[in-house]
């Protein structure tokens, strides 16, 4: 099975499923193919490739609740080389659905199994909060990629999530590596921007990627035309800093992929 990686932060608003969407459109153009599973029931990722969400009647929810198997559930975007896993906001009840089951945390990882080899990269996109939902994926998940805004209060509630990541780690998921963290919305002329990312670097080294996605007007705009930043506005500064990210995972993951 290709690389599973959840990328997760509990706080909303960091990025999270703009990085998944548009990692997921770089790896594609870069000819690696990639699955993504939208586990957040926003379902902002599956509106972000242009899928539009009231019509979704199978995708995630189905996956969790094991009423359907995989192949059932993956459709294909406009993006090259991307497949999905829509969500809906249905998928707001499973955590409820499942907290009775002996085998919460592993629905999904058991669901993934039927996936062969097709995918270079399966990039689930997890909901913001550290419920079901993200024990689901960080139990099926290779590693984890935390984005981080350089912004105020950038580091709130990491503490937290890292916690979470121990623990699956030591119950769940002795695998679990943290593939890195992503500093995001980097605007070099504010001093704080700045400050943030001395912040993290300091304190997580080498855990961090070189790569910063710096704050751009068209990453912002792409979301609202259900396009990525590489189908939206392949010039812009947001695609070169996507395409730099998957070149750097792909470094990273050389002898694995």
């Amino acid at each position: 099975m290709g690389k599973i990686i959840a990328i997760a932060n509990q706080k909303g608003g960091v990025g999270k499923t703009t990085t998944t969407v548009n990692l997921a459109a770089s790896l594609g153009v870069l000819e690696k193919k990639v699955l993504l599973i939208d586990a957040d029931p926003q379902a902002n990722a599956t509106s972000g490739l242009g899928v539009d969400v009231d019509g979704i009647e199978k995708g995630s929810y189905q996956l969790l609740e094991h009423t359907m198997g995989v192949d059932e559930v993956i459709i294909p975007t406009d993006s090259p080389n991307v497949d999905l896993i829509p969500a809906h906001i249905d998928l707001v009840a499973i955590e409820i659905e499942l907290v009775d089951k002996d085998n919460r945390e592993y629905m999904l990882k058991e669901a993934l199994k039927g996936l062969g080899d097709r995918y270079d990269f399966i990039l689930i996109d997890c909901a913001p909060s550290l419920g079901l939902l993200t024990l689901n994926a960080l139990t099926a998940a290779d590693s984890v990629m935390i984005p981080i805004q350089c912004e105020y209060f950038a580091l709130e509630g990491l503490g937290k999530l890292l916690n979470t990541v121990k623990s699956v780690q030591k119950i769940h998921n002795n695998d679990l590596d943290i593939e890195g963290m992503l500093l995001t919305m980097y605007d070099s002329r504010l001093r704080l921007s700045n400050q943030v990312v001395e912040e993290v670097k300091k304190h997580f080294a080498d855990m961090v990627f070189d790569t910063i996605i710096q704050r751009n007007v068209r990453l912002s705009e792409a979301p609202s035309y259900g396009e990525s930043i590489i189908k939206y506005d392949a010039s812009s500064k947001g695609a070169s800093n996507y395409l730099n990210l998957a070149n750097e995972l792909l470094k990273k993951n050389k002898e694995k992929v």
